[in-house]
This record gives C-alpha cells, structure tokens and sequence, in this order.
C-alpha cells in the first residue's frame, strides 16, 4: 500500500469519469442545477476520492472497504447516466463518453478488488 494513489491506473480512470461526467453536467438544464446535475457530479468525485483514500488506511481490509466503496459509487453513476439518457438531458456524445468511462471504471475496480483476495 506504499504506492501513490495518483499512481493507480484505476483512480486516474475514475478522475477522467469524473471529469467527464462535470463536462457532460455543464450540458444540463438550469433546472437540473439541485437534482441530477448535483447527484451525478457527488456520486462521480466520489469514485476517485475514495480510491484515493484507501492506500492511506492501515491495513489492506480497509483499503478494499474503500475501493468497494468505490464500486458502489460507479453503479450509482450509471444508473443517473442511464436516467439522464431516458430523460434525454444533456448532450449525447458527452453522456456516452460518460457512460463508457462509468463501465471501464466500475470493472477496473472489480479486478483490483478481485486482486486483493479475500483479505478482510
């Protein structure tokens, strides 16, 4: 757990989802501002964020509680992009980048956590 959080493939993936997903938000109608546009943007920096936090816990449990929670966060991401894709809000070229970079974030943590035994 030495490593550098900003080293992992898989937080700086899940800095581009959310990157994307702020540039896709920006697309979003005013009335959006305090509902889907606030719910995606929280649930996005909190992908990376807690990826982040996790090398700074004491044990290796508990950095795979964070990264789980992490995971949980990119479902929560795509389900409000799958939303905003039905409600046909925000930009369409956007919303797929957004989309495609939710998946590839969600299986990379998948994989992490899967590396990481079953340690508790």
């Amino acid at each position: 757990m030495a490593q550098a959080f900003q080293d992992l493939t898989v937080w700086q993936r899940a800095m581009d989802m959310s990157e994307s997903v702020y540039r896709l938000t920006q697309t979003f109608p005013k009335e959006e501002l305090y509902g889907l546009t606030f719910q995606l943007r929280r649930a996005s920096i909190s992908v990376p964020s807690n990826i982040a936090e996790g090398p700074g816990r004491a044990t290796a449990g508990e950095f795979k509680q964070f990264l789980c929670i992490a995971q949980g966060s990119t479902y929560e991401v795509h389900a409000q992009l799958l939303l905003a894709k039905r409600l046909k809000i925000g930009d369409e070229e956007k919303l797929r980048m957004a989309e495609a970079l939710c998946i590839e974030t969600s299986k990379m943590l998948g994989a992490f956590i899967t590396s990481l035994g079953k340690k508790s």
